[in-house]
């Protein structure tokens, strides 16, 4: 049901124009379907008695919806049931998703807003697993999710796939709806493990499903390599202490090879695509960690150059920063991030705690011991992650006596 949820949802939306209608009507499918199947056996087609099931609901809820309404909404209630009843011995389920993901997607939504529609939605994750992912309150995240609703709704906002026109800007956003969704699961700290897993999943097999729809366009397949070469290293990115493990420190026995594989196939995928954009840059640079036997940092240096040609932004400097420091020694490094205080970036970077964490790293190397630890402390009042900070700790507490205190 999982795996189907999100086709026949797309599916029922694009027939009924109703996304409550449909996610009631699927639930209903659902629950008869859980009645019935280990009774009956599943059938063959899963997605199309769904599909039948969930119309011949939405069609019992109109027809009362009818009986209930005034003469004002008569006639719409009388084309909705009209529309419903056309598909109700319909098996066939098209796939509705790209249309969808694009409506979840659309930039007159807010971004919260686009990510808990399109989990919600396509994802078939319950209003209580996203709002336990996102540590939030239920009734705050389906407030979210109905306002998101009302807003498609009262803006008219159109259910299809973009014209050309809008097509890079539109596709922009999902693809960064589904990148925030993962690191959401990534980097996420205090909720639970399955519910960072269900997110970094739930993307993941998003991205596949788009990659699906759209095999030529080499973002997409950039991004899903992307995710999947970090999911890869999930295992490893925590010692038996608690504390972060640096990538190029990290047990490699524990990778996980199968998701490493699919991960480099997407990238040459992605590759094998015309142009070349932000998240195949980021990707290779991923690929190169895992490639090498050892971190290649001159490659990473010249990979997040490119990287910042096309994206710039004081994050990305700062991971240039970081690979240029190991390339050619903690000068280069230091060099590039006081470019960067010089200008607008300072003000971003201040409570930015991996900007503090890779300042001390490049001071402590260039032997500025004094200046690394109180670059080490900064690190740790702005750190909100247990492992990162116990790393950070650990780093702070090697540094000469006396500076570390």
């Amino acid at each position: 049901m999982r795996a189907e949820a999100g086709l026949v949802l797309a599916s029922l939306i694009a027939s009924l124009g109703d996304f409550d209608l449909a996610e009631d009507a699927l639930q209903d499918a659902i629950a008869a379907a859980l009645e019935r199947w280990p009774r009956d056996g599943v059938p063959e087609r899963p997605a199309g008695w769904l599909t039948v099931a969930a119309r011949r609901r939405a069609v019992d809820r109109l027809r009362h919806r009818a009986v209930q309404a005034d003469k004002a909404d008569a006639l719409r209630a009388k084309e909705e049931l009209r529309r419903a009843e056309l598909g109700e011995a319909d098996e066939t389920v098209p796939d509705e998703r790209l249309r969808l993901l694009f409506t979840c997607c659309h930039p007159a939504l807010a971004p919260e807003a686009r990510v808990a529609l399109t989990l919600r939605t396509l994802g078939g994750l319950s209003t209580e697993a996203v709002a336990r992912a996102f540590l939030l309150p239920v009734p705050t995240l389906a407030k979210r999710l109905e306002r998101a609703k009302a807003k498609i709704r009262d803006a008219r906002i159109p259910y299809r796939v973009p014209p050309e026109s809008e097509w890079t800007e539109r596709l922009a956003s999902v693809l960064a709806v589904l990148y925030l969704i993962f690191n959401e699961g990534y980097s996420a700290t205090d909720a639970e493990p399955a519910a960072r897993r269900s997110l970094c999943e739930e993307a993941i097999r998003l991205a596949r499903v788009l990659a699906g729809l759209l095999p030529h366009e080499g973002e997409v397949h950039a991004l899903l390599a992307l995710m999947s070469l970090h999911d890869a290293r999930r295992d490893a990115r925590v010692g038996a202490d608690g504390a972060l493990v640096p990538l190029d420190e990290q047990d490699r026995r524990r990778w996980h090879r199968d998701e490493l594989v699919a991960g480099l196939a997407a990238l040459r995928a992605a590759a094998a695509c015309p142009g070349r954009g932000a998240y195949q840059v980021q990707a290779a640079i991923a690929a190169a960690h895992v490639v090498e036997a050892e971190t290649p940092w001159p490659t990473l240096a010249s990979l997040y150059a490119e990287l910042e040609a096309l994206a710039p932004s004081p994050v990305v400097r700062v991971n240039r920063a970081v690979a240029e420091g190991r390339a050619r020694g903690p000068a280069a490094g230091l060099a590039l991030l006081a470019a960067l205080e010089r200008d607008d970036g300072a003000r971003r970077l201040a409570g930015y705690a991996p900007y503090h964490a890779a300042r001390a790293d490049l001071l402590r190397r260039a032997g500025r011991s004094a200046e690394a630890a109180a670059a080490y402390r900064e690190a740790l009042a702005l750190s909100r992650g247990e492992p990162e900070r116990r790393h950070l700790a650990e780093q702070l507490a090697r540094l000469p006596s006396g500076e570390s205190g």
